[in-house]
């Protein structure tokens, strides 16, 4: 798996690419922890290169969310590939939080 991250003040764009499963999912969720306790409150999943994410991959989201939400922060998800959003849509992921169809669309959410 791929993790690229930018940085715009208090937000942080997590691009992902490859697959997010139980391998990957424990670097992926380090990298979600470390911008948390540097004090980042939204986050932007960039999916445009996520061939595949599993159950272990959307806890990570999920650990995102439940941490964040709650301490009036953000998370977004942008350019989910047509495989990846039918498992957001099919695990009902997609009614907890905004997906956008590009980073610069999900940016414009984070505001």
């Amino acid at each position: 798996m791929e993790i690229d991250c930018e940085e715009k003040e208090d937000a942080l764009c997590i691009r992902l690419g490859g697959r997010l499963d139980a391998e990957s999912a424990p670097e992926a969720e380090r990298r979600v922890r470390q911008a948390l306790e540097e004090g980042k409150r939204r986050l932007l999943f960039d999916l445009s290169r996520l061939d595949y994410i599993s159950s272990a991959g959307l806890r990570v989201i999920l650990m995102a969310l439940k941490t964040l939400i709650p301490a009036g922060g953000k998370v977004v998800l942008c350019g989910p590939t047509p495989h990846v959003r039918e498992i957001f849509e099919v695990s009902r992921f997609s009614t907890l939080l905004p997906i956008a169809e590009t980073a610069a669309a999900g940016w414009r959410l984070m505001e």
